[in-house]
């Protein structure tokens, strides 16, 4: 099994919202990422692509659905003009999970 620890990233922001905004916010992905999104974004199993010029492209799809919780996004293709391995997210899964604390 290959270690992936050092590649891992993770985050944590804390907002002074209710999780069902939160949550909603997040799946909102062009409001905050890109308006250069194809594809629906805010429900289990939807598949949407991203692009930038030829710098960035990805085509995700969503494979965990909490509402209010958690989702999750799978990077079925990926590419960067910018990186050594221009495929370098494909297969890695971005996940946001909305906690109180």
């Amino acid at each position: 099994m290959k270690n992936t620890a050092a590649s891992d990233f993770t985050t944590a922001i804390v907002v002074d919202q209710t999780p069902e905004k939160v949550f909603n916010a997040i799946n909102n992905v062009r409001e905050w990422w890109s308006e250069e999104i194809e594809g629906s974004t805010n429900k289990l199993n939807d598949e949407f692509n991203y692009h930038y010029e030829d710098v960035h492209r990805s085509k995700m799809k969503i494979i965990e659905f909490i509402p209010n919780k958690k989702v999750v996004w799978l990077v079925e293709e990926n590419y960067f003009s910018f990186t050594k391995n221009k495929s370098e997210w494909t297969g890695s899964k971005i996940i946001f999970e909305s906690k109180i604390i």
